[in-house]
């Protein structure tokens, strides 16, 4: 019976969720927006787990391993601390973003320059994934590379530079009037990366309903693990 039900209500919830966005009408057009206010709530609870969750697994940590035990004892500190401030400034400013409120404060001059460090660093594994895809070692990658630096010229000063050095040597005055590199970043942009980003979506999709049915069949059952 325990893993009966989990599975009756998905497929109930999951049959209905289809039935009232292809019939907008009553009764179902109104069950949608219901729909959505239960999720909200039920998303509320899942938060709550998944921070029992995480204070359960780094207390474990901290009490039974030594490695990465201050990292623990770091996040939980930052967690709790983060609780105290916004209630703190819920209570006594009506508002935690509220201006000169200490969870303000913290978001101010720890979250925000947390972030900037975050996305810094993504900048550099960027670079490391790129230089790692644009070696030319196959006929693909060497294609790659090719439309990524005829990219790069075009959306930089660079490129125009370069075209008009470019021009310059055939000595065509009208060669200067065009940016070649533009021309062609735009093309690439918009006609061959839209068409492999278009194909992407559509196989994002068909996952995802194919995932999806499956889930309400009862055939994929992780999420009761």
């Amino acid at each position: 019976m325990k893993r009966q039900l989990p599975l009756f209500l998905t497929f109930i919830t999951g049959l209905l969720l289809i039935v009232t966005f292809f019939i907008p009408h009553k009764p179902f057009g109104g069950l949608e927006q219901r729909f959505l206010v239960w999720y909200s709530i039920i998303s509320g609870f899942a938060v709550l787990l998944g921070l029992d969750s995480l204070i359960a697994h780094h207390l474990h940590k901290i009490r039974w391993e030594k490695q990465g035990r201050f990292y623990s004892a770091l996040l939980l500190f930052s967690l709790f601390l983060t609780l105290f401030l916004g209630f703190f400034s819920w209570a006594k400013y009506k508002s935690p973003f509220a201006l000169g409120s200490p969870f303000m404060f913290l978001y101010t001059y720890t979250i925000i320059p947390l972030q900037g460090t975050m996305f810094a660093l993504l900048a550099f594994f960027i670079a490391s994934a790129a230089y790692r895809a644009f070696r030319a070692r196959t006929f693909e990658a060497t294609l790659l590379l090719i439309a990524a630096v005829l990219v790069m010229l075009g959306r930089v000063p660079l490129g125009s530079w370069l075209w008009k050095q470019i021009a310059s040597l055939f000595g065509n005055p009208q060669l200067n009037r065009i940016e070649l590199f533009a021309i062609i970043s735009d093309w690439i942009m918009n006609i061959p990366q839209t068409a492999a980003k278009r194909g992407i979506f559509i196989g994002t999709a068909l996952g995802g309903i194919a995932m999806s049915i499956r889930i309400i069949l009862g055939i994929e059952r992780t999420y009761m693990k």
